[in-house]
């Protein structure tokens, strides 16, 4: 059941673009450390080209994958059908956070809606490409984006957005270096 792909052709691509939710895990090299998976939507994932994509990573109360990418890069980008046939695809890859200060930003910016409340944008060059069964995986009805992180980072403000950051992004779980403005 499970299939090896050695691109993102079109048919990939139309699957992850109707998926409204993406799950994105990454770990430390430390085999004390604490792997990290976080679920991701709001309209944030693109495909840049057949080998490489990306996602607007947005204000939160973690830094894990920012701090887990810098120091090692590795990731993993998962998709599952929730409704129609069965389906799950897995991206795996080397990863790069491009932050809000860096020379690349604006570019790779405009490949998304503009959101107050992003903070990095993770760029991935997948090596393996990969689907299974999803069979597990439950039916299930999309209802609706979530309007509160909109709502949360327009109270905040930019300088709200930047306190915010400097309190609860600076560091992981495990120590490591997170968001650094």
């Amino acid at each position: 059941m499970g299939k090896a792909y050695p691109k993102i052709d079109d048919a990939l691509a139309q699957f992850m673009r109707a998926q409204p939710v993406f799950f994105v895990a990454s770990a430390p090299l430390s085999a004390e450390g604490h792997v990290n998976l976080s679920p991701k939507g709001l309209d944030t994932f693109r495909i840049l080209g057949p080998g490489s994509v990306a996602y607007l990573d947005l204000t939160g109360s973690g830094v894990e994958t920012i701090a887990h990418v810098k120091e090692n890069g590795r990731i993993v980008i998962m998709f599952c059908a929730f409704d129609g046939p069965p389906r799950i695809l897995r991206l795996h890859g080397r990863a790069r956070a491009i932050e809000l200060n860096h020379p690349d930003f604006t570019e790779l910016a405009t490949h998304f809606l503009p959101d107050p409340s992003a903070r990095a944008i993770i760029v991935v060059d997948v090596t393996r490409i990969s689907t299974s069964c999803g069979y597990g995986v439950p039916l299930m009805k999309y209802e609706s984006e979530r309007p509160q992180m909109a709502a949360w980072a327009q109270k905040k403000g930019p300088e709200g957005l930047k306190e915010y950051r400097r309190e609860k992004n600076a560091r992981s779980l495990d120590n490591l270096p997170g968001f650094s403005r």
